[in-house]
């Protein structure tokens, strides 16, 4: 593990990495995102209680996996 050199403030260090993640609204709160190594689309929308907050029906196709849900899950792993 190397140690990180210090910087001045204000100072950005080298852009090594940039996501390219593309998001479309498809209806409601239903989104399909591409993301990169997948070939195939990962769809995002509400369910449970988020789902009665925005007043979506449950059992709607609108019921998946929330954006919130891989915020998560993202940031345990």
């Amino acid at each position: 593990m190397q140690a990180a050199l210090p910087r001045r403030m204000g100072q950005v260090g080298e852009v090594v990495y940039t996501s390219r993640v593309r998001v479309e609204r498809l209806r409601g709160p239903l989104r399909r995102a591409t993301l990169p190594g997948s070939s195939e689309p990962v769809f995002f929308g509400v369910h449970n209680e988020i789902a009665d907050h925005y007043g979506v029906p449950r059992g709607s196709e609108a019921e998946r996996t929330t954006t919130i849900d891989y915020l998560v899950a993202a940031a345990a792993g």
